[in-house]
């Protein structure tokens, strides 16, 4: 467990998050449950700004919003001085139904459908990142009926080595993201756009991969990035702004070792610094998408413990009452997570468990070979290291109701993701009337 102001354990052994007892937050809400910390959100928040502030004042901190969507995180994030990345038509609603401006957002991916894009440029988004030249095409002739000229930056694929799972690797050669450089595509589409009389070229976009834990690889992009910036330069196309997306690490286990989020973006001004006055080329704009270490570590998950199952010399499983449908990222990525009994937090670990969710699947687990107290049915599981990818990757996978989300700050709670019902999951679905069912 990484301790902090906020996230600690109390004198009766219960753990607290936000100033809130979590075994009182099962309580009320019940399990599995999502909990977010909006003061640890803010605190990073702050974080990334004071620093740019000083040290790059001509920058801008996008939040990633694929990390956590919903209606609640985006006047947080705005209040923060933050805007948005948005990867769908989904996440850009959310966000403008939550009161973000347009203006303050980048909407990303490697296959925009036309009605997405005509919702980005009617909303009037800052930029669209580009990837294909049949994005370019559509958006060119979308914003032509629209009578607008729209902003665009050009995903670039510096083809730098991030030392992560390969599933989170965005710039290997092979990449489904991304113009290379080395190949010549990224200049060719720069020129492309170019001759587009409703697009506006703003600049380029990189982002090497996620979960990142070295300051090499961050410092190497830039490098790869102005290089390549001075090479657009020669050919007349100049570069007002350079995305250097997100991927900064956190700390899901002991094992892992990350820095604190804002020296990721420290290194980066430092050598974007450098590379500016020693390439002598204008100044960019910088702009930075954190997702994962602003909300990553904010939140926790808890669980009921239920059935116990031990395999005498073999493996013993606790079962808690969630699983792959509100935490799909061990049967992805096979990833791990720290935990400890929200209701005996200060019990000594004597056991070697593996936690199990209740899915109608082997590979459900989320949790492999962890110590423990001894569980017992009815304990309380708090998983640390939820905030990100959870909640937005949740599904209704056999049947079970996505969990809801409780905001907590300074000891109050409350719903920003209300209970899924049965109710819920049915409300879309129909029954043909020839199937003759009353």
């Amino acid at each position: 467990m990484k301790a902090r102001e906020t996230l600690k354990i109390k004198e009766n052994g219960h753990l607290e998050i936000g100033g809130a007892d979590c075994v009182e937050l099962a309580a009320r809400f019940g399990t599995p449950l999502y909990v977010l910390d909006e003061e640890y959100i803010r605190s990073v928040c702050r974080g990334y700004t004071r620093l740019l502030a000083e040290k790059y004042p001509n920058s801008k901190i996008v939040y990633a919003s694929k990390a956590f969507s919903s209606l609640a995180i985006y006047p947080i994030v705005y209040s923060e001085g933050l805007g948005a990345d948005v990867v769908s038509g989904g996440e850009l609603y959310t966000a403008r139904k939550a009161g973000m401006p347009a203006s303050e957002m980048y909407f990303h991916g490697n296959n925009k459908s036309a009605a997405e894009l005509e919702f980005a440029v009617r909303e009037g988004v800052h930029a669209v990142v580009t990837d294909s030249f049949y994005e370019i095409d559509l958006l060119d002739e979308i914003a032509r009926k629209q009578n607008k000229k729209q902003g665009v930056l050009v995903r670039v694929n510096p083809g730098i080595d991030a030392h992560t799972h390969r599933f989170i690797q965005t710039t290997r050669p092979d990449s489904k993201f991304g113009f290379s450089i080395a190949d010549g595509a990224a200049l060719n589409v720069l020129q492309t756009i170019a001759k587009k009389e409703n697009l506006d070229f703003l600049g380029l976009h990189c982002h090497i991969g996620s979960q990142i834990f070295e300051l090499k690889p961050f410092a190497l992009a830039v490098d790869k990035m102005t290089d390549f910036i001075v090479q657009a330069a020669q050919c007349g196309i100049k570069v007002r702004e350079l995305n250097m997306g997100g991927g900064y690490g956190v700390t899901y286990t002991a094992e892992d070792k990350p820095l604190q989020p804002w020296e990721y973006v420290d290194a980066i001004v430092e050598k974007l610094s450098e590379c500016v006055r020693e390439k002598r080329i204008d100044a960019p704009k910088l702009i930075l998408e954190p997702g994962r270490s602003i909300v990553g570590e904010a939140g926790i998950t808890l669980y009921t413990v239920g059935a116990i199952k031990e395999i005498e010399g073999i493996k013993k499983y606790i079962a808690v009452d969630g699983g792959m449908f509100e935490n799909p990222r061990y049967a992805l990525y096979q990833s791990k997570y720290d935990a400890v009994l929200a209701n005996r937090a200060l019990d000594a670990p004597c056991e070697t468990v593996t936690v199990a969710g209740k899915c109608c699947e082997s590979g459900d687990m989320l949790i492999e070979n962890i110590c423990l107290p001894k569980a017992k049915s009815g304990d309380l599981l708090a998983v640390f290291t939820t905030g990100a990818y959870h909640y937005s990757m949740a599904s209704n996978y056999n049947r079970n109701p996505v969990p809801p989300v409780v905001l907590v700050n300074r000891g109050e709670s409350e719903y920003i993701v209300k209970p899924q019902s049965y109710e819920d999951m049915l409300a879309r679905e129909v029954i043909p009337a020839r199937l003759g069912v009353e």
